[in-house]
Parts: C-alpha cells; sequence; structure tokens
C-alpha cells in the first residue's frame, strides 16, 4: 500500500512493539490509522496487567497522534478461547487457543468492529505477510522465521484476507526494535509478550484447576505396567515430555515421553522416543478444514508452532474434512492440534486433528 493510495486503517494495538511499529509504519505511508484496544476476558485468578498494556497502547497513539478505541470483545473471548480451551482438555483433546484467538477475536469481532465503523482495512503486528498476487491472496512466511506467525492463521479466508495488513512481515525482529528506537517509541525496549493471548504466561494445570476437578493417577509403560505417578490425565497432551514422575528404577527415565492416556482410568502410558512398538501412525484425519488456497497433493505440513516440517500427501474426503499421511513420522500427534499445510514458504491453509 503506497503513500498515493491512503486508506483508512484499524491497527490492533497490544501495548508491544510490533504493533506500535505497524502502525507507525501506516502512518509514516500516509494512511488514516486509529489505533485500537481489544479487550479481553482477565479471570480474577490470575494477574492480569491489561490495564497497563491499555496505557501503553494510548501512550503510543499519543505519540504518534492518532485515534485511540477500545473494543470489547470481553464475552467472545470467554467463550471461544477460554470455554474452548476448557472443554478441549476436559475431553482429552490438545487446543490451540491462539488459533481460536486469531480466528474469533482478531479476525473476526476487531475486524467486524472495524469495518463497521469505515475502515478500509485492520492490521495487526503479526509476524507474517499477506501477498496479493494473480488475483489472489497469499500468506506468506515473514521474512524473520524465527518469529513466523503463519501457524496461527491458518483459519484467514480470502474475503477476510481482502482487508487485512501485516505491515511488519517482511522485517526482521531487530530491524522492528531499531524501527521503534529510531522514531522514539518507548516500546523499543519493551520486552516481548509471552504466553496465552491476552492472558500472557499462564500455568495452564493451574488455569485448568479453576475450572476442572483432577486427581492423582498411574504411569504406565507399553506393557501396562505402573512405573510412575502423573497430576491428572486430562492435563497431559500426546507427545509431552515433563510435568509425570517415573518412580521405578529406570536408567533412561527423562526420555520418557506420553503416547497415550485413558481419561476413565485416569492413566497416561509413556515410552521412550522412537520406540517402534508405541505405534506411531502416519495417517490422520483432518476436521475444520480451511482451505486459503488450493492445496496440491504432495506439500509439507506444521503440526506445532516452531516444528519441523514434515513432507505429507494430502486427500481432501468432505468439505470440511482431509486426510494426510506422513512420510516420515517419530511420534503420534494430539487430538485437536492444529496441522497447517505449506508449500514454498506460503500456507495453504490448515484444520485440525480429529
Amino acid at each position: 500500500m503506497m503513500k498515493n493510495d491512503p486508506k483508512k486503517v484499524y491497527v490492533g494495538l497490544s501495548g508491544g512493539v510490533d504493533s506500535s511499529v505497524a502502525a507507525l509504519l501506516l502512518k509514516q505511508a500516509g494512511h488514516d490509522v486509529t489505533g485500537v484496544f481489544i479487550k479481553a476476558w482477565y479471570p480474577d485468578f490470575i494477574t492480569c496487567n491489561w490495564r497497563e498494556e491499555m496505557r501503553d497502547a494510548m501512550r503510543i497513539c499519543a505519540k504518534l497522534d492518532i485515534p485511540f478505541k477500545i473494543c470489547d470483545l470481553e464475552a467472545e473471548y470467554k467463550k471461544h478461547v477460554v470455554d474452548y480451551l476448557v472443554e478441549e482438555y476436559k475431553n482429552g483433546r490438545t487446543p490451540n487457543p491462539d488459533v481460536m484467538c486469531n480466528k474469533y477475536i482478531k479476525f473476526d469481532g476487531f475486524l467486524n468492529f472495524a469495518l463497521a465503523e469505515g475502515a478500509d482495512f485492520v492490521a495487526t503486528g503479526h509476524y507474517a505477510q499477506n501477498i496479493f498476487a494473480n488475483n489472489t491472496f497469499h500468506l506468506t512466511n515473514a521474512v524473520d522465521h524465527n518469529k513466523d506467525q503463519t501457524y496461527f492463521l491458518w483459519t484467514l479466508s480470502q474475503e477476510k484476507l481482502s482487508k487485512i495488513l501485516f505491515p511488519i512481515g517482511h522485517l526482521d525482529k531487530s530491524e522492528v526494535r531499531k524501527l521503534a528506537e529510531k522514531n522514539n517509541l518507548f516500546t523499543a525496549i519493551k520486552k516481548d509478550s509471552q504466553g496465552l493471548c491476552f492472558l500472557g504466561h499462564v500455568d495452564i494445570e493451574d488455569f485448568l484447576s479453576h475450572f476442572l476437578t483432577a486427581e492423582n493417577g498411574e504411569v504406565l509403560n507399553l506393557d501396562g505396567e505402573v512405573i510412575g505417578k502423573h497430576r491428572g490425565a486430562i492435563f497431559y497432551t500426546i507427545g509431552q515430555r515433563h510435568g509425570f514422575e517415573i518412580t521405578e528404577e529406570i536408567s533412561n527415565r527423562d526420555k520418557y515421553y506420553v503416547v497415550s492416556k485413558n481419561l476413565e482410568k485416569n492413566t497416561i502410558t509413556v515410552s521412550e522416543k522412537n520406540n517402534e512398538e508405541a505405534k506411531i501412525k502416519t495417517e490422520y484425519e483432518v476436521s475444520s478444514l480451511n482451505i486459503i488456497n488450493e492445496i496440491p497433493e504432495n506439500l509439507s505440513c506444521l503440526y506445532r508452532y516452531r516444528g519441523e516440517l514434515k513432507k505429507i500427501k494430502f486427500q481432501k474426503t468432505d468439505l470440511n474434512k482431509a486426510k494426510i499421511i506422513f512420510e516420515n513420522l517419530n511420534e503420534n500427534i494430539a487430538a485437536g492440534q492444529s496441522v497447517v499445510f505449506y508449500l514454498n514458504g506460503e500456507s495453504l491453509g490448515g484444520g485440525i486433528i480429529s
């Protein structure tokens, strides 16, 4: 978007450096920019600094001389992120709340709020690129691969991408901080936020304990023998390598990971990585399929943020379902996890492991 084509853009400001620089770049390009702080749902049992973040967002707006607004999505966040998170764990699945936060909060609630107020686009500080070519929008990896966030954006559609800008996707994180420093933005030295979307760093087990009741249970090996104990099967995900205790005298006790769990019996089964007896699956059903651009039969996927791209065969089986076959896989994938499809650095869509 060039300076000779000014647009009305609402920028989601979190109070951090990435969204601050996103607003800065849009303002410098001559656009009519408004900063928006999204108010989520915050439980009373954890310490949240959302008021401080809101004040920081207001300070950035004052510095950039742009209007400031608040978009209250408290009810939506509670329903689509928190309730979803709890329900998935309750059913023995592994949720991805950041994906749902982007789907329902940033690019549904916030997007609709902005468009209703006359905005042409919304923008965020995501590390991703939205490239328009051949009459199609392409969700492409950020230049800074270490910060790339396309994994969390697989639910976007062509229609929504036509209204979304990612102003910092072409920059390294270090360049973003330098731009903030050069333009005297106080967020230049502010630490990155981590953890659960909007809530920050929370202990998932402690968080869930306010909604779910769990009891200590037994850790089993592949032969069904009791070799340890855990704090509640609902808290564990397939592939998890910590949080349970191996009590038997085993030489490689630190190398065990969860391969299955039984919620009815409140047990988890663990194995050493690459153990053939763990019966590693290579075929998975995918539901809630979203296709951004056409998905070929042969491509790669991610099923974990910052994980390793794995080669797969993709077979669509229904309107929103597919089957994927891994060429090489050394661990089982937990139901509920997001799987995102990539080809040549472009996200073509994704779905949820059934």
